[in-house]
């Protein structure tokens, strides 16, 4: 998916490549060599999203607005390099929230234009699924991927860059988005979820059972709205002293449900797909607890498993540089034009040297 002015689509000369993001609630720029990440800056807006308990789609655009141009500036002062050193400029066309994806998209296509140089719109999903890739130990396709995240908790078989097969997801809240919620109800702050974890750490396992959604049910689909009424439930159930008293263990009942269903769907797809290597990323792939089980299960089964680093586990723009960077690589074929999409199915995305 890419947009340009009559230019070579594969690179002539030595690459930087500035990648943009600016899909939710996290303002992010990046500089790629082909060397690999030459530095990126992220700037994120929880703090000002904080006292409504969730993002606020037209807050989060005009932050973006305000912030990115200031952003790139500092990313270019601190590596050394500027907007003449340019050779191509990405940004994430979607899925995201409609008013903060055209802040980057149109600043970077408004930059490529100027500059006759190649624009990509990379796809948000794709660009999570690749980011172990900024790490020291990449997997080459095919391998499952798990998108964890506050939007997305999807399954997905990766058979090559831009082929991908969809082969589970959850009905309703994302696992991110659960977490949240149940952070929120235990009198945590938004964003929850990290917090949630921590004071999870501190609980009793086992003194609170919660159900596991979906989980006798054959294949890879998922549910959690219900397991945060459940919540609800067990806190009101509860006199107030001693709910007070139990939050650290509601938390981390919480979470031992969560991952518990997150593992076993994980491993359903590996059997179903034959797969002996998995890919866990977005925001909740930090959540250390998961790590822990998906590893161990991982040595157990002899299936390699992989996990971005975790400053690039949330949004951030070193991740759109990376994939942007993997299709030019590969002989992505020049469009006319990338719209943007707030809604983008992943298996509508095509493999470098095609056309969708």
């Amino acid at each position: 998916m890419v947009f340009y002015q009559n230019v070579p689509c594969l690179p002539t000369q030595a690459v930087t490549l500035l990648a943009l993001e600016t899909s939710c609630d996290e303002t992010a720029a990046a500089l790629y060599g082909e060397r690999g990440l030459i530095g990126h800056r992220i700037q994120s807006q929880a703090a000002r999203h904080s006292r409504y308990g969730g993002v606020v789609p037209e807050l989060a655009s005009r932050d973006h607005a305000r912030d990115l141009l200031p952003l790139i500036e500092t990313l270019f002062r601190d590596t050394g390099q500027g907007i003449q050193d340019l050779t191509a400029v990405a940004a994430t066309a979607g899925p995201g929230l409609p008013g903060a994806l055209h802040v980057a998209h149109a600043l970077g296509q408004s930059l490529a234009f100027a500059r006759g140089i190649p624009f990509f719109g990379i796809h948000h999903l794709e660009a999570h699924i690749f980011s172990g890739g900024l790490g020291p130990t990449p997997i080459d396709p095919p391998f499952v991927a798990l998108v964890v995240s506050g939007g997305h908790t999807e399954l997905v078989f990766v058979r090559a860059l831009g082929c991908y097969e969809l082969i589970g997801a959850t009905r309703d809240d994302a696992a991110g988005e659960a977490f949240d919620k149940a952070a929120l109800l235990i009198g945590l702050s938004y964003p929850g979820g990290a917090a949630l974890s921590a004071l999870a750490r501190e609980g009793v396992p086992g003194r609170f059972r919660l159900p596991r959604p979906m989980l006798d049910q054959d294949g890879c689909e998922m549910s959690f709205s219900g397991l945060k009424t459940a919540l609800l439930y067990a806190l009101r159930a509860l006199p107030e002293p001693l709910r007070r008293a139990h939050r650290a263990d509601l938390a981390c009942a919480f979470e031992a449900s969560i991952v518990e269903v997150l593992v076993e769907k994980s491993f359903r797809a590996l059997a179903m797909t034959g797969c002996r290597a998995l890919v866990v990323c977005g925001g909740v792939s930090a959540n250390a607890r998961l790590r822990e089980a998906l590893s161990a299960r991982a040595e157990a089964s002899a299936v390699r498993v992989v996990f971005p680093p975790t400053e690039f586990c949330t949004d951030n723009a070193a991740m759109i540089a990376h994939v942007a960077w993997l299709r030019w690589k590969a002989g992505e074929h020049p469009a006319d034009t990338v719209p943007v999409r707030t809604r983008w199915p992943l298996d509508s995305l095509a493999q470098p040297g095609s056309r969708a």
